[in-house]
């Protein structure tokens, strides 16, 4: 039996075990890569009467020798669509070829994509196909929540509905190696039992994760798609993905790590904004509805953290002979004149240790952060807009958006006059000519699940209400001061202004009005934001990528400042349209001016 990962190979052949529990002499030999040969050897040598194995480790065997298919009566080929995908279909035909004749083929596939079904008419004979329809693709014992990424950092979020939820064991689903890695390490400093695997970690430590998962050793496990397939693990209540999927299938294989057995189960997602279409169609693929969940409060998780810490005391007054401990407190009390209360709550700070019991409530955001966006899309008609709807698909770091010129481009500045506006909407992706401005080196393929992320597009300039725009606040308009960035990427990298504005403004999340004057110059552009911003966020950004390059951000030096703006029309140095703007001023208004630009004085920016 042929199977994609070693966790599923693994799971099949423990339900041969259980299935012939009463079959006297059965033995049954998962094999796999990153397990050492040894074992394997030993016990194909001894003989068995199945072998579940992954396509290259069953090819490693029969080039060796050790694997001998002559005596084949039955091969199964299982989930045939996720080993096309994964790549292993040339080295499932290289086993198929080395069968004999007289085998009897099954093949198993959620989807039957040509080169699975040229499989099935070449190696099958006179093959029955079976589909096995349902009304849905998800269990009906699996309830299924969603919650919209804003104001609060996805991590923060995470944090609280642990806290706050009840459950056994969670499987968290990042889309990377690294964002697993990452977000497992920062659970694990938030005092959270958490473990990652993926497809770095080796066999050996993968297997003792799993195992410490079903022991109870640990809660969360934070995986990707591929190292999660197959697992079966009865403890896990909970799925959450912390990173949407690409396409509704991953989805549906996700949430199928719980309610397993008939067992209820809980799968939560986190949204953003811009992934709201995605939303929408696995709504569609799976025919069930995925109701929004309100984030835990900040209360809530001190009361649950209040909770535990005096059930930790009832434990101890219970099952503990504290007769040593009164004598002490006692003792303390008439030598120090101390209330007994007083040195139990200086106890109880001792055994807490620097980790403080309860959380704060988040910080006023300042000045220059976007605000938050709920509701829908026709509601939020007066409040500020945003420019770019992208938010940071992994607040933990795991996934850096490259911000490409693929990606929405902000309004396009005009020579015409036009009457100013309250918000700026995500113009609409750019046409195939323009896209290929970027260097072929820095794109990359737009595949249509991509295109769900993106489905909300702009309404017509021309459409737009000339009466509600009146009270939109200038740009530059702001007692912020600013200061001048350099960032690594320039013309040379084929990057354009709405590619830096939308980069910073969602990784920073900041609003583009507070994003000054871009200077794109050969291989650097220089770009002013808000002066003060805080050092974690400044490394934060270094990493962002745009154009397939990363930013590394800095504070402009003196030099930096120095020589000719940007190209642009009418030869280097040559003002912007609308007329010149002095460094570190607002931008001038009027015609050819800049994004949202606005009639009427302006007031520099103010330092702090």
């Amino acid at each position: 039996m042929l199977a994609p990962t070693r966790e599923l190979a693994i799971q099949v052949a423990e339900a041969f075990q259980k299935y012939a529990v009463h079959l006297p002499g059965f033995h049954v030999l998962p094999i796999y890569g990153g397990q050492s040969y040894y074992p394997q050897l030993q016990a194909l040598k001894r003989g068995v009467h199945v072998v579940v194995g992954t396509p290259g480790r069953v090819i490693d065997h029969l080039d060796r020798g050790t694997l001998d298919l002559s005596e084949l009566r039955c091969l199964v080929l299982d989930e045939a669509d996720e080993m096309l995908r994964m790549g292993f279909i040339d080295d499932v035909e290289n086993v198929l070829k080395k069968t004999p004749e007289t085998r009897q083929v099954a093949l198993f596939s959620a989807t039957m994509p040509s080169q699975i079904k040229r499989i099935a008419q070449t190696y099958l004979k006179d093959p029955v196909e079976i589909a096995i329809k349902s009304t849905t693709t998800t269990a009906a014992n699996i309830r299924q929540r969603y919650w919209s990424v804003s104001g609060v950092h996805k991590l923060d979020a995470l944090t609280r509905i642990l806290e706050a939820e009840s459950f056994d064991a969670m499987i968290v689903f990042a889309r990377t190696k690294l964002g697993t890695d990452e977000l497992a390490e920062k659970l694990s400093a938030r005092g959270i039992s958490a473990a990652a695997i993926n497809g770095d970690v080796q066999q050996q430590q993968r297997e003792k994760t799993i195992q410490n998962l079903k022991d109870g050793k640990i809660d969360v496990l934070v995986a990707t798609d591929v190292a999660a397939r197959g697992l079966d693990v009865d403890r896990i209540s909970h799925v959450l993905n912390y990173d949407i999927p690409y396409d509704t299938e991953s989805y549906v294989h996700r949430i199928g790590r719980t309610g397993r057995a008939g067992r209820k189960g809980e799968a939560i997602l986190f949204v953003t904004p811009r992934e709201r279409g995605m939303l929408r169609a696995i709504e569609r693929a799976t025919r069930q509805p995925i109701e929004p969940m309100e984030l835990p409060s900040v209360e809530t998780v001190n009361e649950q953290r209040v909770s535990r810490f005096l059930g930790k005391i009832s434990d101890a007054l219970e099952s503990s002979d504290l007769s040593l401990f009164r004598d002490m407190v006692e003792r303390y009390e008439r030598e120090k004149n101390v209330p007994a209360v007083e040195i139990a709550a200086a106890l109880a700070k001792l055994v807490q240790g620097d980790n403080p019991l309860l959380l704060t409530p988040p910080p006023a955001q300042p000045k220059y952060a976007r605000e938050e966006r709920d509701g829908p899309r026709e509601h939020r008609g007066q409040a500020t807009r945003k420019f770019n709807e992208r938010d940071n698909a992994s607040n933990s770091g795991a996934h850096r958006q490259d911000y490409r010129q693929d990606a929405p481009r902000p309004d396009a500045r005009r020579a015409d006059p036009r009457p100013p506006r309250e918000y700026e909407r995500a113009a609409p992706t750019p046409r195939h000519e323009e896209r290929q401005y970027t260097p072929p080196s820095a794109t990359r393929p737009v595949n249509a699940a991509e295109a769900f992320f993106d489905d909300e597009a702009p309404a017509p300039r021309q459409e737009r209400s000339h009466e509600r725009s009146q009270e939109r606040a200038p740009r530059g308009e702001s007692d912020v001061g600013m200061e001048t960035f350099r960032i690594e990427v320039g013309h040379s990298h084929g990057v354009q202004p709405g590619n830096i504005v939308g980069a910073i403004a969602n990784e920073a999340d900041l609003e583009s009005r507070y994003i000054g004057r871009i200077d794109i110059r050969d291989d650097y552009t220089l770009v002013d934001l808000p002066e003060g911003m805080p050092r974690e966020l400044m490394e934060h950004l270094k990493k962002v990528r745009v154009s397939g390059h990363p930013l590394r951000i800095q504070r402009a030096a003196p030099g930096d400042l120095e020589g000719g703006r940007s190209r642009r029309p009418g030869g280097p140095g040559a003002p912007r349209p609308g007329g010149h703007k002095p460094h570190g001023g607002p931008r001038p208004g009027g015609p050819g001016g800049p994004r949202g630009a606005h009639t009427g004085p302006r007031k520099p920016f103010k330092p702090r």
